[in-house]
Parts: C-alpha cells; structure tokens; sequence
C-alpha cells in the first residue's frame, strides 16, 4: 500500500539508505537550490534538510532524483496502474486474461476521492512569511514554492468530479505583493485552471484556489499527468498512491487533501494581475517578469511535523526529468489509442521538453504510389498539434514506421540520422506562422506567440550523410570554426546576431550548385560551434531553445511557390541568442563554494557529491 503522508515517504526512504540528512544550518536563498542540482547530477539520495535558515519548517529534495527511486516510491501501484492503462487501450483484455485483471477492481476503487470531515492539514495556521523562501537562482524575483499543487474546482459545477490540481508556479514574496497577503501564481493558457479561472471571469466572480504543498507523493506526479478530459488529477492519485485520497472542507471553504504538508487558501480575483517573475525555468533561461493573476491569501494551514518538498529546475536534465520518464511509463501504450496512426512521440527533454517533440506515425496512403512521400503522417502530425500539451510542441519532427519498424524514438542520434537520410526540403517543410506557443520560450515574436514547424520524412533514403568535414570546405567572412555534430548536420559559428538577418541570408546565398557544403542535409549558425558541437545534449538545447522556426529557418537555394517554402540545398537554422531572449542561468559562485564546504570530508554531502 502507498504511503499516507509525505513523512511516510521520507520515513520510508531514510530506513532502506535513499536519503541523507543535513543537520547543518542550510540558507533557502539559492544554497538549498544549488545542493539539490548538485545532489541531482550526482545521481545521489533524497536529500532532508532539518535547519533551514528564516523557517521552522524542515525541508526536503530530490524525492525523485532518480527514476529507480521514483519506481520505488509506487511499488505497490504501479504494476496496477499499468493494468489500468492497458484495460483503457484494449477494453477486452479483461475478459480474454481476467487473471491477470483480477485486482483492478481495488484499483478503480481508489479513484474515488473521499470527503472527510477532520484531517491533520486543519491543525495549525502559520504565516507566509514563516514559510521556506526557495530561491533558485541569483535574478529570480523572489522565492518560489517549486513543486506546488494547485487545486481548483469548475465554478460552474462546483465538486471533486470536475476538480483540477496542477503543478502551475507560485512565487510567495517580491515584486509588488503584499508581504503575508498576496502570492503570485503562473500557469499556461492551456491548462485546466485556466478554464476554471475563465469561468470564474465569466459569472463576475472570484476564483477560489488552494495552494498544497506535500502530501503523499502520488498527488506530485498526477499533478504533472496528462490526463484526459474528465479525468480529476485527485483520481489518478488515489490509484497511483494505492489509497482514496481525502478531502476536507472546513465550512464554507474549499476542499483540501487531508494529508497535505501545507494549504496556502485563497482567492484570485477575476481581473486582477501583477507582475510574477523572474524564475530560473526548466528551459535553462529566466522565464522573465509578466503580468499574471495572484492569489489573496486568507489562511495558511499545516500538519503537525509538516515537511516542505521541494525541487529546483534549470537546463535539463533536472529532477522534473524523472516525472517525464514515469509519465511515459505509464501512458506510452495509450498513444496509439488516442490518435490513430501515431505509435510513438518523444518530448525531448534535453531540448526544454516542448521546443521538440518526435513522433513515428504509419504512412499507408496510396500505398501502390511509385514514390512515397508524406500524406497520412501529415495528417497525424496536424491531430498531433492539437492534442493538449503536446500542441505546445515548436518543431515536431515525424517519420513513417515502415521504413524502418525498428527505429527507437527514444534514440534521438538514430532518429535523426533516419529523418535526415529521406527528408526533402523542397516540399517536407510545413510551417504554422504567427500561433501560440510556450509561454516559457522566449525565441518567438512575443509572449506565447511564435511559430512552429512539422519536418516530415517518409520513403527511401535518399542521401548519404557526411561523417566528416569535406576537404575545401569554405565559409564567407564572419562565419567560423566548422564542427560536425553527428552525421549530416553542421555547426557553424557565426557573427553577432543583426536584427535583419542580413548576414544569415548573405551566408545562405553564397555557395554554388557545386559546393562541398551541400552534402549537408542541416547546417546550424550558432554563437560558439565547438560547444554545440561537443555532445548531442549541448545541440539540442542551444538549436531548439534559440530558434523561432517562420524566423529562424534559412536555406542554401530557398524558395517560396504558392505560399509553400522550401530550399534545393542544406537547411539552415540560425540558433543565435538574440536580443529578445531571455538570459540563460549560471551558476552563483560564493554559492556553489558553499555546497563544496558540505561535500568536503567530515561534511554531511562526502561521498554523494
């Protein structure tokens, strides 16, 4: 059985040696953050923070550090879970192996929340100000509460049924909030708060809104769940947790778990907005200061022993990593059920997640056609755009299972090598201008606008990728230091970015039919090529988090015919920091001396750091 509790968890991985204690006074403002990365990179233990410089409350990090602990921590569920999912695929399973399906009875049970009339969550009250100040990162705004669960109901049919709890950003000081009574809150215009929080706007009301933090750790993981319509994250987290999860409403209030750490109560007003920001976010780079809802807080509640959970994000791979890999455990055999034709799609992490989403669909239109190119996995590409939050996806690049059965989308060197073998820039290239996008990538024209592109591949290979730089090979002036990242793909470092991109369609326009260059399926323009260029990691981040595809994507032989755009030659992608971009995040030095103090011997991180 999961655990009740966050102390449960933290009880549960001290005793089989996942966790490590810090009886050392640690400072919330950037340290713990920094210790937590370090921990993280290390593949180290859950860490426990029992002295926390400003708050009475202990700490803890890196709970799912690993996706062997993240596995260990739903033990019991997850097989049962799967269960589930592989019933939703196959409705029938059951019958043809009821063995096999004989527990899902329990299962199901447990995603029925229950309402409670007591739970340890009403025993105290506490202030904002007494609360942890996680602060990340040097130019963050303020500290934030990092892994938040944040709980809505629909205004328009109010209950447990329509519920959403979502892991949306709350930053508790700075900026222009009243210190102890207003606490900002920061969410995608997608997410299922925001329809609660549109309805509340459109009945003249107020939204009312429970920040929780702890609880059992099921509750973190549902939050982050792309779940269908219909389906209450507070459901899920009853199966995954392997209990019901409770609920309490003190008289006139809204509902909270009965086991949470923390419940930070109040309401958003429908027009009301101040700035949140800046935040060391997940893409590597500040998501910047905008205005957004906040929340007046009226109570702050906690348990008795209340622990404070928390994660730091940053250039992945981060902790949240693991929360992606767990969701693709438990969701990957459902795709095919959702949109036909589509078997597989990969969020790549190392890119930001959304920047690139890779997906293997079937290509079987006019399957007797003397060349095959894309047809159906264009089709599956535009269902693809419009599903949740894989709409949010910048550059999807998708290629046709029957050329190659084997293929691993999990492989992303492969898959690209494979795409770039059988992709034909002249006509393979569809583009969506001027649409929205993450409101966390700062490549695009404005907040959540930018643009995106489906790179699509089917057929014979087409072209042999080059495994080395070409003897003769020339740039024009200001473009340097060629580097081969992997078969077929260049990077070149080039000059400062210009506003016009005069320089980058100068490069593009000067090479000839003949030119060694062009044996180069993509060439990137970069600020440094030797760092691009040193691991795939290091490409995928700085190409697909730099680039706005209707802006960014250049090509040796471009062409426009009947509004379709296309290029005879290599691709050319200018991933250039430009202007508009927000900074990216370095490391505090005095900070990071600290933490090497801890991981000294005699200190309480030897060893693990």
């Amino acid at each position: 059985m999961g655990y009740r509790s966050l102390a449960e968890c933290v009880q549960d991985l001290r005793r089989t040696g996942q966790l490590v204690d810090v009886d050392e006074e640690v400072d919330p403002h950037l340290e713990v953050a920094a210790i937590q990365r370090r921990v993280y990179q290390a593949g180290g233990p859950a860490v426990y923070f029992s002295r926390v410089k400003g708050t009475p409350f202990p700490m803890v990090g890196n709970l799912f550090g690993t996706i062997d602990r993240a596995r260990f921590l739903f033990r019991d569920t997850l097989e049962s879970v799967r269960r589930l999912v592989e019933v939703k695929v196959d409705p029938s399973a059951a019958m043809k192996r009821p063995w096999r399906y004989r527990g899902l009875p329990a299962t199901a049970l447990r995603l029925l929340p229950r309402k409670v009339r007591r739970g340890p969550i009403l025993a105290h009250q506490t202030t904002i100000s007494q609360l942890p100040a996680l602060t990340s990162w040097p130019d963050d705004g303020g500290p934030f509460v990092t892994l938040p669960l944040v709980y809505t109901e629909d205004p328009d049919r109010p209950g447990l049924a329509r519920s959403n709890l979502g892991m949306y950003r709350v930053q508790l000081s700075g900026n222009a909030y009243e210190r102890d009574r207003e606490v900002g809150l920061h969410y995608q215009i997608h997410r299922g708060i925001g329809v609660h929080h549109a309805a509340a706007i459109r009945r003249g009301e107020p939204l009312r809104v429970n920040v929780v933090v702890g609880g059992p750790p099921a509750m973190s993981v549902a939050a982050v769940m792309p779940l269908p319509e219909g389906l209450p994250e507070l459901a899920f987290a009853g199966a995954l947790g392997g209990r019901r999860v409770a609920m309490v409403a003190p008289e006139g209030r809204l509902a909270m778990p009965a086991e949470a750490d923390f419940v930070i109560s109040g309401i958003v007003d429908p027009d009301a907005r101040k700035p949140e920001g800046p935040f060391g976010d997940h893409l590597g780079y500040y998501s910047l200061a905008h205005d957004f809802p906040f929340l007046r807080v009226d109570r702050v509640y906690h348990r008795e022993g209340a622990v404070w959970p928390f994660t730091s994000v940053g250039r992945p791979p981060q902790e949240d990593t693991t929360f992606g890999e767990l969701i693709h455990d438990l969701t990957g055999p459902i795709i095919p059920t959702v949109l036909p034709g589509l078997h597989a799609v990969h969020a790549v992490d190392a890119a930001g997640v959304h920047p690139l989403l890779l997906a293997i669909a079937s290509e079987r239109y006019v399957p007797y056609a003397e060349v095959r190119q894309p047809q159906e996995i264009l089709t599956v590409a535009n269902a693809v755009l419009g599903q949740g939050q894989l709409s949010l996806a910048k550059y999807l690049l998708i290629v046709a299972r029957e050329d190659d059965p084997d293929l691993d989308i999990n492989d992303i060197a492969a898959f690209l090598r494979h795409l770039l073998e059988r992709i034909d820039w002249t006509r393979d290239l569809h583009f969506q201008t001027r649409t929205t996008m993450d409101t966390l990538d700062y490549s695009g024209h404005g907040l959540n606008q930018g643009s995106k592109v489906v790179m699509a591949a089917a057929g014979p290979r087409r072209r042999e990728l080059p495994r080395e730089l070409p003897p003769g090979l020339r740039l024009p002036d200001g473009f340097r230091d060629p580097r081969l990242v992997i078969p077929g793909v260049l990077a070149v470092s080039g000059p400062k970015f210009e506003p016009d991109a005069t320089r980058i369609r100068e490069f593009s326009a000067s090479f000839g039919p003949d030119d060694p260059i062009r044996a180069f399926p993509m060439i990137v323009v970069v600020d440094d090529a030797e760092f691009t260029a040193r691991n795939l990691t290091n490409f995928l981040w700085v190409v697909f988090t730099r680039s706005n595809p209707a802006v960014d994507v250049h090509g040796i032989g471009e062409f426009v015919q009947d509004k379709h755009w296309g290029c005879t030659g290599p691709l050319v992608i200018d991933a250039r920091i430009k202007p508009h971009h927000a900074p990216p995040l370095i490391d505090d030095p005095e900070t990071e001396a600290r933490v090497d103090r801890l991981a000294a011997p005699g200190g309480p991180l030897h060893g693990i750091l």
